[in-house]
């Protein structure tokens, strides 16, 4: 591979080969034949996991809807599938998701295997949907990880260290239709009586804040239109006026990527993410970190980083705070665990966010906060081994199902295996 990078062009791949096979049988081929193969998605990871020295795999092929059960309401698709054509289909159908991510650009099997999220109260990552999944195991033979068959707690969020996973079955619901409003200017002492208030206020709601002082810019609140639930909005949310126009989150950026606001109805799946899925999303050239602290100690921790946000702000674009809903997957950030996500968005200076990084986990610490497998950290591995209760019992699935290391790499060595 000559000039592979990721999305936001900050991680040049080290694999010798790719393959971007046309069928299930190749991946099997493929995976027979390798010493060391990862899978490549759509390149969304800002680090290493999802790299090897030897042999990366695309799926981008293998992207079809398989089948719709309207019987048992789920759907299941090849892993490649993208949410944002996922989307179309299953709302064609008469279909939706839970939750969507920020970016409908994903894949689906990707999202899930690093716990990717939305927002909301109620609503759990996107993984915690997973009906069951066909795997390509090291031998090249297919395994099913199912809810009836085998426990799937352990496996979703599964790293990439079990296998190739070709086909995903989702939980689905019916369709609905969505409405956003955005306001300005919400000051961050109002979280401190009024957290559950804001956070409850509609099915998603993101905050975002430049850092540059103790306010957030924007919030944006994602409302599910139903017949008891009326689209009536006060020009005034906790102290935040009602944006008179669409918003960027990005300050400074036009609108025009985004997803419509202003109060328009439309489906879900054109609402619940922040950017339209044929533009380009987000700031573009640009790096991310997150961390997830438990909903308890949210407004501590955003204090905290409150305290440092000097040392934020020159080098971030922005940073997002939204709610998750406690799930059992093994190596889910929101693990027995109601949460609340920091997202930043960073501009694209590695050298000068390596240095900001280790200040944020600072004063993280306290919280347990645990970094997005898939972004950038600077915490050292013993310690975020500490983070994971079921860590122990995640290694011995590697073990069992990947004696030895063929879907593993640096980065999960480093993280999981060494003690």
């Amino acid at each position: 591979m000559k000039n592979s990078w990721n999305w936001a062009g900050n991680y040049k791949y080290s694999a010798s080969e790719l393959h971007i096979p046309i069928s299930v049988e190749q991946v099997q081929e493929v995976v027979a034949r390798s010493k060391q193969i990862k899978v490549l998605g759509t390149r969304h990871s800002f680090n290493s996991i999802a790299d090897c020295t030897e042999i990366l795999l695309s799926l981008q092929n293998l992207n079809r809807v398989v089948a719709l059960d309207t019987v048992e309401n789920k759907v299941t698709v090849e892993a490649g599938i993208r949410y944002g054509e996922l989307c179309e289909y299953l709302h064609n159908h008469g279909y939706g998701l839970h939750n969507l991510a920020s970016l409908p650009h994903i894949t689906v099997a990707g999202a899930c295997a690093t716990a990717t999220h939305g927002s909301g109260d109620r609503n759990g990552n996107l993984a915690t949907v997973v009906d069951s999944m066909e795997i390509v195991q090291a031998n090249g033979d297919m395994a099913v990880y199912s809810r009836e068959q085998q426990d799937l707690a352990g496996s979703i969020v599964g790293l990439g260290g079990l296998g190739i996973v070709t086909k995903i079955t989702l939980d689905v619901i019916p369709t609905f239709q969505m409405s956003q409003h955005v306001y300005d200017n919400l000051s961050l002492v109002h979280l401190n009586e009024h957290f559950d208030d804001i956070f409850s206020s509609a099915y998603s709601v993101s905050l975002f804040t430049d850092w540059k002082n103790a306010n957030f810019n924007q919030v944006w609140l994602k409302r599910k239109l139903t017949d008891q639930v009326s689209d009536q909005v006060a020009p005034e949310f906790f102290g935040a006026q009602l944006a008179t126009s669409s918003r960027h989150p990005v300050p400074g950026h036009t609108a025009e990527n985004c997803s419509e606001q202003m109060g328009i109805a439309g489906p879900w799946h054109e609402r619940l993410p922040h950017f339209r899925m044929d533009f380009t999303p987000s700031a573009g050239e640009e790096l991310q970190s997150e961390y997830f602290v438990p909903r308890q100690d949210a407004y501590q921790a955003l204090n905290a980083l409150n305290g440092i946000r000097e040392h934020i702000s020159p080098h971030l674009y922005v940073s997002e705070v939204r709610t998750i809903a406690k799930d059992n997957l093994w190596m889910s950030p929101n693990y027995n665990q109601d949460s609340v996500a920091i997202h930043f968005t960073w501009k694209p200076n590695w050298e000068a966010v390596k240095q900001v990084l280790p200040m944020i986990e600072k004063q993280l610490a306290p919280f347990r906060a645990r970094p997005h497998w898939g972004k950038l950290f600077t915490m050292q591995p013993a310690q975020l081994r500490l983070l994971y209760e079921k860590l122990p019992d995640f290694r011995e699935l590697l073990l069992h199902c990947d004696p030895h290391g063929k879907f593993r790499n640096d980065f999960l060595n480093t993280y999981l295996m060494e003690k």
